[in-house]
């Protein structure tokens, strides 16, 4: 794969992730339950019944095995293991049973973000700061993956196990995400829409390695490394 965060490049169809990379928030069902009561509170009172995305621009993109600078001003980031869903045709107010027909294949992605607690709309610097969003290694194709909402996660540090979940105990399912995202806007073929964070993501400083396995689709490796310093 190639490492120009511009062309992230792959072995199979779509080839080249050309589009935007959606993340999604509070899509996991335990990560709402630990927000207790304060997804009750004012302004929203109640939480979001539409899906809460956000960009992560291209700036932030970077390949298997790039190094991650962890900025001088957040001395420990979040990993956030999440299922990319890669767009193979244009979708645009699809239902669930359709849904997937739409979907190239899948891959690994590290959504990076700086700590924080405004869940409903952080700021552009806890999300979107250069490579926080390392993607890859591979997009593989639907069919060989299976059922994409029963994948085991693993999250790595320095060769220890830190972090286990699924895809599943969403809010909701894959076809269930693409169908309601796609009811208020079009997702284009090159794009890639994240299932979104597990609660309890795993949080690592510089000098430290981080690997993600997803089941079926191998492994993501990255190095964190000191602002200022050399890679």
């Amino acid at each position: 794969m190639h490492s120009d965060p511009r062309h992230l490049e792959f072995d199979v169809a779509p080839y080249r992730l050309s589009g935007v990379v959606y993340g999604t928030l509070l899509n996991h069902g335990p990560a709402i339950a630990a927000l207790g009561a304060a997804a009750e509170q004012p302004p929203y009172k109640a939480p979001a019944q539409a899906p809460v995305l956000y960009i992560k621009p291209r700036n932030t993109l970077a390949g298997h095995g790039d190094a991650v600078v962890v900025p001088a001003d957040a001395p420990e980031l979040e990993i956030g293991a999440s299922l990319g869903i890669v767009i193979g045709r244009t979708a645009c107010r699809v239902a669930p049973e359709q849904a997937l027909a739409h979907v190239a294949g899948y891959t690994i992605v590290n959504d990076i973000s700086v700590p924080h607690d405004l869940f409903y709309r952080p700021s552009i610097r806890f999300k979107a700061r250069d490579g926080f969003c390392p993607t890859g290694p591979a997009v593989v194709p639907c069919g060989a993956v299976g059922n994409p909402d029963v994948l085991e996660v693993r999250v790595w540090v320095d060769d220890a196990l830190v972090h286990s979940t699924t895809t599943g105990e969403r809010r909701r399912t894959v076809a269930r995400l693409l169908a309601d995202v796609t009811e208020f806007m079009t997702l284009s073929p090159g794009d890639v829409l994240l299932l979104g964070v597990s609660a309890g993501a795993p949080r690592v400083r510089a000098g430290q390695q981080v690997r993600i396995e997803i089941e079926g689709l191998g492994q993501l490796d990255n190095r964190f490394v000191k602002e200022g310093v050399s890679p």
